[in-house]
């Protein structure tokens, strides 16, 4: 231990320091663990005490170290804490000997505090969080001021001015204030109103909730203080206290006490007195004194003082002190203004006064702002912006909400809907024109419609898009754009929760959306208990036909696509105008138009108007677009379509076109050019080749001359540049060249410069073309327009000649001493063709050649060198020689060139003849042979045509030689023969020419002819055979087969002498009988034997010759047969049918050894002749004797039984013995055999097919497969009862005799049932086999549906049926829980049954949401609406199971009953009564024979047994009226009585001469009275009109009469248009949905590479789909691996099938070894669930082992390979290792088939072979990983416990086992791809024409609507004639008083005078 450090510590009065050490020394007896009080002392003094109390007498003995092992030191001594703990230890790394203990302390950070706002609430969402934590002290100030009687104020005061003291924020209210106990409560985090002991007592109802009750969670304020600053001053008098209270939290006390081991969470509260600051002495917090001393004024407050504000605050609150105000004002809207609102003009004294100032310098005048000054926050907008109101409320658990939606009408042009500054969509974009296409997102965008209020405070963060009452409906007769002009403010309490931060609700749009909650519309402050989504529509339209103001579109012209619009919804349909009425003003096609409110303002004249939407006549519409062409044209080249609302209406036609005259003064107009050092080439200029063209300098000019480098920009959004394209041509005859081509930009230090172009050497014209063009894309054309450009011609001519090249001499091959000619081409400098310079001497040498010419032709071109001559020795007359020729021509800066000479030899001048001896000598009777050579004129061999060499022999004919070619050859005369006498030599002359050569000489030699001595006789003899002697041509009959030897020959020449043969004349000795022959025999004159053929035959030729001396010999063998050695069998046919005779007979004959057919069989023979044979009827065997043949023939036989095949037959004569194998076949068709079929026995669900087909073989009778096509088998089911649906019931069988039946469908009552198969063959019937079938019935095919409901219960009418549940009952009697809730109906008519199916007139109502907990198996039908007439109904329910297909459940009667009884009515409504004060009662009668019955709401009966009066009395029409009423007969009021809920009424009729003022209008009040009715019922009331005279009412009477008919008329009018309008958008509607369907599948085909044209039919759809399922039928029959496996089961409720058809496998050997893996599991079948399971199980006994899926586990995630861990391989393996699992392909995509497999195959891998397998598992089990079973693809098996090898680790062949089936090829699944998606393309296309003509049809009525319209119209106005003639013909009232009630009319004046 060290100690190092002296530092003592000084006291710390009530610190405690208390360390625990524990002594962990090996061998210590002292006590382990003991605590040391360091309070007072430092680490020296510890270590000393340390050292008493554990006996330490050496230091370096033991280590001190805290429990991190640190040692300790002074510093770390300084570190610790009471309850700090110290090991004692012999070194660092002790192992501990016990356990030790450490105290911590974990009280909550002061962050909890401080930090808590900016790090946990108000840095959210991406707002800005300032205003929000300032509204947290607002909420404090307005809860304080709750209960105040005079106003309630809040100012909040900004003091950044720092020389008053540190930047603070005050906020101060008039409150009740805040005593000690509530000051210390405040302090306390988290401690909510709830919690406070005082209690908490709820506010009363107020509304719209503004009940100030928003202090809530004891969290936001000290939240908001700390997040705006770092110390908080509470100062606060509560009311009736003389005491002012003061507490200080900050966060630099909170860091002290934490220092200082001090209680964090405690502080002291100052009482004083008010107004002294004496407290007050930091300078940062001067300005206090002055706050503190206002203080006498006020008897009660609260002022929260923040100090120390931060940087980032400052800088908002000075920057943005618009911006948080307004949202001040937003989230405190109702509190200032009210619960009105801020309404301009408001008449209202502010509730709360919030007054806000801000003090940036004391010299300047601090800015200040009342929050109810603010007239521009969010809900003032939007309450100034409204044109009406919809009041609603919102009931949920008893809770309500109050709700207002305001509508914001449309203006001209513009929406009035308020623009949220601080919404999270984007800005409306200016470009983004499509807004006003009609769509909805018009005028509110995507922002929501409500903002919510809780207790009157906004919740910013919580906004609600929309209810479903108040969403757009489809078929709505409101236009879609009305539904986003409405906003909306929904009020709640705290009964809804709300955040700590109160910036979101919890649990608000959850409760509103929820099903239970009830929506009613409040009018006048009373609930309407009405449909809300019909009163918001009928105020909705209400709105927009009053309020909104439109544009009409005139001239309607065409409806179109538009393809410029992004969104392809939107693109149709557009409807096309050529004028528009706007704002007075009309606007018509081709006028000139200015637009505003875009960026550049345009000009352009209308193109046309376009509206969304389809119309086909003048309409009004809010808003559309305009399509003009931009003007200048030259200008700007488009056409460009904004919203109407952008043209400037103020805009003349003079100062239009003004502005499009400036600017088309700016378009470019032309080039200048200049030429840069060098003078400027002229139009068609001539230069010589090489003429350097430019540098040019260019320059882009309008009409004022100015330089320009871009199309003038001051109404382009996109700056569009200007460039120069230079574009050199060269014209060449063959087609134009582009020499040069480039584009220059525009250079700020040199404009548009091109460099020169030095590349101009082809001779002829070329032309410069200079053109402007847009760098955007290389146009030359700008609005129609081409830009400027600059052309110039020139032509370029070839210069002095430099070099010359040799373009031909002619042939390249020439001959020696032949002349010919040397062309020469001269060039310039560049190559071009020129004349040659004057007085060239050309020279010519090569070496081994003398050349000479004749001269320089210059006549050309081409120039030639004529005449030239070589001569020279070639060494090979039949090649040429190769020479190389140098032609110089001196003067030429290039003057020599050589070229290649290939030489000849020359023409034919001098025979050469071999041997060239004069005088030849020759043998007699031989030919003589001379050698010959054509040599030219230096002796070379040469060849040339008709180069004929001619050898006359003197009294011989010529030899003749053709040395054309070859130039040399060899002539060989005739044989020499002479007659020579005494053996005497002869001379002959010999002549050798060349006809027709006359250059060639003639050479002649002489010839010496002698003696012959040739052989000139041949003779053969035999030696064993008599010395037989061959003459020549004998004939000799020999034996076949034998042999003739011994063969001699002898030789003679011409005198007869026999000359012995020498080897060399034996080799010339040659016969043709072999070729095998002895020249040693030869020289004895022996010949080779000669073997007589086999075969008898005549007349063969031998011969022996001599060849070369044209001598030989010919003699003939006749070959005759030999013994008997065989017997020969002809048969006549090689097959024959079981049962049948071969037809024809069997010829026996003998043979000898070779074959050869001798005579030895006679007519006797036949008795020794036998035959044997399997199967062979010997019966039926006949032997013939055939004298002409000399055979014996066989006929019968037949073979009778066995089987088809080869058989050998046996044919024995006396030793003789023949075998014949013959051919036996399938005999004639007898019976069919059932080759392979499903497994028996056979089960069938009812309605479903059997998946195996049914293969029949025909056979004979001894059930040999037969293949007679000519039988065709049938099928057939054994009773009527079962019907079977095949693709063919009969079919002739195939080549193999096989027939093959699909069954499609097998269908009838549940039994046992057979198929029958039989077969026809010529007429005659063929038995078949029988096949046993069962048919069970179907647990997934719906047969009926079964409806539950209260059968108890009435049916009021206009509410609600109860529950009806409906459940769909299998084949089995069980539910089916697979349907489709959509394909379930329930229909509704008026009367009774209608037999089995409803009329085409029923209601259809949909199938209500099933609830989350509830049961799959049955369907509910909730709240559905019962009809508001009484009466007969019936229900029936309806299930489609198909498009053709519907199951109908049975009719249910129901009975509507009236509701509760709400009103009185009358059976008839009565005409409107107008009567007079006359004596007459029936002037005076008001009503006569009138029923008054009790109704319900909706009009029918409901009072059968009520019983009361009905009270009658007259009342004023208007209530606020004080007309004099007049009197009934009798008495002033009436009453009736009232039976069984009706009331009969006679007459009833005024007194006479009542009283009343002439023309007025009254109520007849008939008021009911029930006493066992709680509700009141509302009264009939009928209004009557009282005249003073006759004349008067009769024509009142008369108008009233007519009025009420037109009334009636027109209703009947409206009706009758409303259902047509009605049906007109709804038949637009779906004939529109079927368009877009049906494109919307076109180009899902289109994507499918089907391409359909637009004008495609269903009969052409069907005939591509036809093609389509065609060629799938086609790849499914390809032959592919198939599971053996029988799976009747599949298809069953809740089965899935057997294993082994659940997934298929690709890889051959991956199926093999895998479905051996889990052989035992390929049977078994898998279910859903165990109910299933068990089913299963029991209907099998138990036979079936079944697999429940509700019982598999399986650990979740992807496991990954045994090698592979963290997604990264250990080794890399071989054998291509996988998952075997991953090798398996599902039919479908079905998560349940990958959990069946996980389970069965577990972690099971495939491997390539055992020794990768081996090898893999070694590494695992080496690097202690477990390894899981291992299956090669060679079929091994390497166990989870490693064993592998043995018969039961090895697979059986594929043919032995049941396997998964290989998969269908990817093209079968893209077929039924495009399968798919034609069938339903098919229904799209079919559906839309339907609706077109169903549309079409519609339209044929709509001239027949317009007359009624007109006709309605008509009515109308009559009416409204009417109306006025009433208004008029009413006389101003005259007042009748009851004094002079009861007296004649007229006599009142005269009363008065009296």
């Amino acid at each position: 231990m060290s100690n190092s450090h002296d530092k003592c510590l000084p006291e710390e009065k009530g610190v405690h320091k208390r360390i625990n050490v524990y002594d962990c020394r090996q061998g210590s007896t002292q006590d382990k663990h003991t605590v040391i009080d360091a309070r007072s002392l430092d680490y020296k003094h510890f270590l000393l005490a340390l050292r008493r109390k554990f006996s330490i007498t050496s230091p370096e003995s033991c280590v001190l170290t805290d429990t991190d092992r640190n040692n300790l030191n002074s510093d770390k001594f300084d570190e610790l804490r009471d309850g700090g703990t110290l090991l004692l230890l012999d070194h660092t790394n002790q192992e501990l000997p016990l356990p030790t203990e450490e105290r911590i302390n974990f009280q909550p950070h002061y962050d909890t505090v401080t930090k808590s706002g900016a790090y946990e609430y108000y840095d959210s969402e991406g707002q800005k969080s300032l205003p929000y934590a300032l509204a947290e002290l607002l909420d404090n100030s307005i809860s304080a001021t709750a209960k105040n009687t005079s106003v309630r104020t809040i100012e909040i005061r900004m003091l950044l001015d720092e020389t008053h003291g540190k930047p603070s924020v005050v906020v101060m209210d008039n409150g009740c204030g805040m005593t000690v106990k509530q000051l210390n409560n405040w302090a306390v985090f988290r401690l909510s109103k709830f919690s406070k002991r005082e209690g908490y007592v709820p506010p009363e109802p107020t509304a719209f909730s503004l009940n100030s009750d928003i202090s809530y969670f004891g969290v936001g304020g000290k939240q908001a203080v700390f997040f705006i600053g770092d110390t908080v001053r509470m100062i606060t008098k509560a009311v009736g206290s003389p005491d002012v209270h003061e507490l200080v939290l900050s966060e630099e006390q909170f860091v002290q006490k934490e220092k200082n081991q001090e209680e964090i969470y405690s502080d002291v509260i100052r009482n004083r007195k008010p107004c002294d600051s004496s407290h007050i002495y930091k300078s940062e917090e001067r300005f206090l004194h002055a706050m503190i001393a206002e203080e006498s004024e006020k008897e009660s407050f609260t002022a929260v003082v923040i100090t120390g504000v931060r940087p980032q605050h400052i800088t908002s609150l000075k920057e943005d002190f618009e911006g948080w105000t307004k949202q001040l004002a937003h989230t405190y809207h109702y509190y200032i203004h009210g619960d009105i609102g801020n309404m301009k003009p408001s008449g209202h004294h502010p509730a709360i006064e919030i007054q806000i100032s801000l003090q940036e310098k004391l010299t300047r005048c601090p800015r200040v702002m009342n929050l109810k000054e603010v007239d521009d926050d969010m809900q003032a907008l939007y309450i100034n912006a409204a044109a009406d109101k919809f009041f609603f409320q919102a009931e949920v658990s008893g809770v309500m909400v109050e709700g207002i939606i305001r509508y914001h009408p449309f203006l001209y042009d513009r929406e009035t809907y308020p623009e949220d500054p601080y919404s999270a969509q984007a800005p409306f974009d200016e470009e983004d024109d499509y807004n006003e296409s009609g769509t909805r997102t018009q005028a509110r965008g995507n922002r929501p419609i409500f903002e919510c209020f809780w207790n009157g405070r906004l919740i910013p963060y919580t906004t609600i898009s929309e209810f479903e009452w108040c969403a757009f409906p489809k078929g709505s007769k409101v236009p879609a754009e009305c539904y986003s002009r409405f906003s909306g403010v929904l009020f709640t309490n705290d009964k809804f929760q709300v955040t700590m931060n109160k910036l979101t609700f919890i649990d608000l749009e959850v409760k509103l959306k929820s099903k239970d909650t009830i929506f009613t519309c409040t009018v006048n402050g009373q609930t309407r208990r009405r449909n809300i989504q019909k009163e918001f529509t009928q105020w909705l339209l209400h709105c927009h036909e009053k309020f909104d103001k439109q544009v009409k579109f005139l001239n309607y012209t065409n409806v179109i696509t538009r393809t410029d619009v992004a969104v392809k919804k939107l693109q149709h349909p557009w409807t096309t105008f050529t004028a528009i009425q706007w704002d007075n003003r009309t606007f018509i096609k081709g006028q000139l138009v200015k637009t505003q409110r875009t960026v550049p303002i345009m000009h352009g004249s209308v193109v046309r108007f376009l509206l969304y939407g389809t119309y086909d006549s003048d309409v009004f519409a809010t808003g559309g677009h305009i399509e003009i062409q931009l003007e200048p044209k030259e200008l700007y080249d488009q056409n460009k379509i904004i919203p109407i609302s952008k043209i400037d209406r103020t805009a003349t036609d003079e100062a239009i076109q003004m502005n499009i005259n400036n600017d088309l003064a700016r378009v470019p107009n032309k080039l200048k050019v200049e030429w840069e050092k060098c003078k400027p080439w002229s139009q068609n200029s001539v230069f010589p080749a090489g003429t350097q063209l430019g540098p040019l300098n260019v320059q882009i000019v309008n009409q004022r001359e100015e330089s320009l480098s871009r199309m003038p920009s001051m109404r382009q959004r996109s700056v569009k540049r200007l460039s120069i394209m230079l574009r050199l041509i060269f014209h060449d005859p063959k087609g134009e060249e582009e020499m040069a081509s480039c584009v220059c930009q525009y250079a700020q230090q040199w404009g548009f410069w091109f460099n020169a172009i030095n590349n101009l050497m082809k001779l002829g014209e070329y032309t410069l073309f200079l053109n402007t063009i847009l760098s955007e894309n290389n146009s030359s054309t700008f609005g129609g327009q081409m830009l400027p450009s600059f052309t110039l011609k020139f032509r370029i001519k070839e210069g002095e000649a430099e070099r010359f090249r040799v373009v031909d001499v002619g042939d390249s091959t020439v001959h020696v001493g032949e002349p010919f000619d040397i062309s020469l081409q001269f060039n310039d400098a560049y190559n071009n063709p020129t004349v040659p310079l004057p007085n060239l001497k050309p020279a010519l040498e090569c070496r081994d050649l003398e050349l000479t010419y004749d001269f320089l032709d210059y006549s050309g071109p081409p120039f030639i060198i004529r005449g030239v001559k070589a001569f020279g020795k070639i060494q090979n007359h039949h090649q040429y020689k190769t020479f190389e020729l140098k032609v110089t021509l001196p003067g030429l800066k290039e003057d020599s060139q050589t070229l290649k000479l290939n030489l000849l030899p020359g023409k034919p001048h001098v025979l050469r003849v071999m041997p060239e001896d004069e005088v030849i000598t020759m043998e007699n009777g031989s030919p003589i042979r001379f050698s010959v050579e054509v040599c030219d004129v230096t002796g070379n061999v040469t060849a040339h045509p008709n180069q004929v060499v001619h050898c006359q022999v003197e009294s011989f004919p010529t030899a003749v030689i053709d040395c054309s070619s070859t130039g040399a050859g060899q002539i060989v005369t005739e044989t020499i023969k002479l007659k020579l006498t005494r053996g005497e030599s002869q001379h002959l002359k010999v002549t050798f020419q060349i006809p027709g050569q006359k250059d060639t000489l003639k050479v002649v030699k002489e010839i010496v002819v002698i003696p012959s001595t040739r052989l000139t006789q041949i003779e053969v003899w035999s030696q064993n055979n008599g010395n037989l002697i061959f003459r020549n041509n004998d004939k000799i009959e020999w034996p076949a087969g034998g042999l003739l030897d011994h063969l001699y020959y002898r030789l003679y020449d011409e005198g007869g002498r026999e000359v012995s043969p020498t080897p060399e004349i034996a080799s010339t000795i040659k016969v043709n009988w072999t070729a095998d022959v002895c020249l040693e025999d030869l020289v004895r004159g022996k010949l080779p034997a000669i073997e007589v053929p086999t075969q008898v035959q005549e007349g063969r030729f031998y011969q022996v010759s001599l060849q070369d001396q044209s001598m030989s010999i010919s003699f003939t063998i006749d070959v005759c047969p030999g013994k008997p050695a065989q017997l020969k069998v002809k048969m006549p046919q090689s097959t024959v049918r079981l049962g049948e005779t071969i037809l024809g007979s069997i010829k026996m004959v003998l043979l000898d050894e070779y074959g050869n057919m001798t005579k030895a069989l006679s007519p006797t023979s036949e008795n020794d002749i036998t035959v044997e044979g399997e199967g062979l009827v010997k019966s039926a065997l006949v032997y013939t004797w055939k004298e002409s043949s000399q055979c014996v023939c066989v006929t019968g036989v037949r073979f009778q039984s066995g089987y088809p095949g080869s058989r050998e037959l046996c044919f024995t004569y006396t030793t003789f013995v023949e075998r014949v194998i013959i051919k036996v076949t399938t005999g004639l068709p007898a019976q069919l055999v059932l080759l392979s079929g499903p497994e028996q026995p056979l089960q069938v669900l009812n309605e479903h097919g059997i998946n195996t087909k049914f293969v029949l073989q025909l056979c004979d009778k001894w059930r040999n497969c037969s293949t007679d096509q000519r039988v065709v088998v049938h099928i057939k089911p054994s009773t009527d009862l079962l019907k079977v649906a095949n693709s063919v019931t009969s079919q002739p069988v195939d080549v193999n005799g096989q027939a093959t039946f699909d069954v499609n469908r097998v269908s009838g009552p549940k039994g046992n049932y057979q198929l029958m198969f039989k077969g026809v063959f010529n007429l005659n019937p063929i038995p078949g086999p029988v096949v046993d079938i069962t048919v069970i019935p179907d647990g997934s095919r719906p047969v009926g549906l079964s409806v539950h409901y209260d059968k108890n219960v009435k049916f009021p009418a206009g509410g609600v049926f109860s529950v009806f549940t409906v459940t769909v009952v299998s084949e089995e009697g069980i539910p089916i829980t697979t349907c489709n809730p959509a394909a379930i109906t329930m229909l509704l008519w008026s009367g009774g049954p209608s037999g089995p199916e409803p009329p085409a007139t029923a209601d259809q109502l949909t199938c209500s949401k099933p609830p989350a907990n509830q049961k799959k198996d049955c369907f509910h039908f909730r709240n559905k609406p019962i009809p508001q007439q009484v009466g007969q109904y019936s229900i029936q329910f309806c299930l489609c199971t198909s498009r053709t297909t519907k199951l109908f459940s049975d009719q249910i009667p129901v009975k509507v009953v009236a509701n509760h009884p709400t009103k009185l009515g009358p059976d008839i409504q009565p005409p409107t009564p107008l009567v007079f004060h006359s004596k007459d009662i029936a002037n005076r009668t008001l009503v006569q024979n009138m029923t008054l019955r009790i109704l319900d709401s909706y009009g029918n009966p409901a009072g059968e047994n009520m019983e009361g009066t009905v009270r009658v009395i007259i009342k004023n029409y208007e209530d606020n009226s004080n007309k004099v009423l007049p009197q009934l007969e009798g008495e002033s009021s009436c009453n009736v009585r009232l039976s069984e809920g009706k009331a009969h009424i006679n007459m009833l009729a005024i007194m006479e001469n009542s009283p009343g003022e002439d023309g007025a209008s009254y109520i007849l009040l008939f008021k009911p009275q029930v006493p066992i009715n709680p509700t009141p019922l509302a009264p009939f009331q009928l209004r009557f009109h009282f005249y003073n005279d006759a004349e008067h009412q009769t024509k009142m009477s008369e108008l009233s009469r007519k009025k009420d008919e037109l009334s009636t008329a027109i209703e009947t009018y409206r009706g009758l248009l409303a259902t047509y309008s009605e049906l007109y958008n709804c038949l637009t509607v779906r004939f529109q949905d079927a368009q877009d369907k049906e494109a919307i599948y076109r180009s899902q085909l289109k994507s499918k590479n089907i391409n359909l044209s637009q004008t495609v039919t269903i009969k052409a759809v069907d005939q591509l789909l036809s093609r389509k399922r065609s060629e799938a039928d086609q790849i499914k029959k390809m032959p592919r691996r198939v599971c053996s496996i029988p799976n009747h089961l599949e298809g069953q409720q809740d089965v899935l099938g057997k294993v082994g058809h659940l997934a298929f496998v690709q890889d051959e050997d991956e199926a093999r070894v895998i479905s051996w893996h889990i052989r035992g599991d390929m049977d078994c079948v898998v279910a859903k669930t165990t109910a299933a399971a068990k089913r299963l199980y029991d209907a099998t006994g138990g036979m079936q082992q079944v697999l429940p899926l509700d019982s598999i586990y399986v650990a979740p995630g992807r496991s990954s390979l045994p090698h592979i861990r963290n997604g990264h391989p250990l080794f890399q393996p071989l054998g291509n290792p996988v998952f075997a699992r991953e090798c398996l392909i599902y039919p479908q995509s079905n998560i349940n088939y990958s959990m069946v497999f996980r389970n069965l195959l577990g972690d099971t891998i495939v491997m390539d072979d055992l020794d990768a397998a081996t090898n893999y598992r070694r590494i695992l089990v080496e690097s202690k990983i477990p390894c899981p079973t291992i299956l090669t693809r060679q079929g091994e098996r390497v166990s989870n416990n490693g064993k592998f090898g043995g018969a039961q680790n090895k697979a059986p062949i594929i043919s032995k086992l049941q396997v998964f089936g290989a998969p269908l090829p990817q093209s079968f699944h893209t077929l039924k791809e495009q399968i798919e998606l034609l069938t339903k393309y098919r229904l799209a296309l079919q559906n839309k024409l339907e609706a077109q003509e169903e549309y079409e049809e519609q339209m044929k009525q709509t001239d027949e609507m317009q007359i009624k319209q007109r006709e309605m119209d008509e009515k109308v106005m009559e009416l409204r004639e009417v109306e006025k003639q009433l208004a008029s013909t009413s006389q101003q009232p005259k007042k009748r008083s009851l004094q002079h009630a009861g007296r004649p009319p007229g006599t009142e004046k005269r009363h008065k005078n009296v």
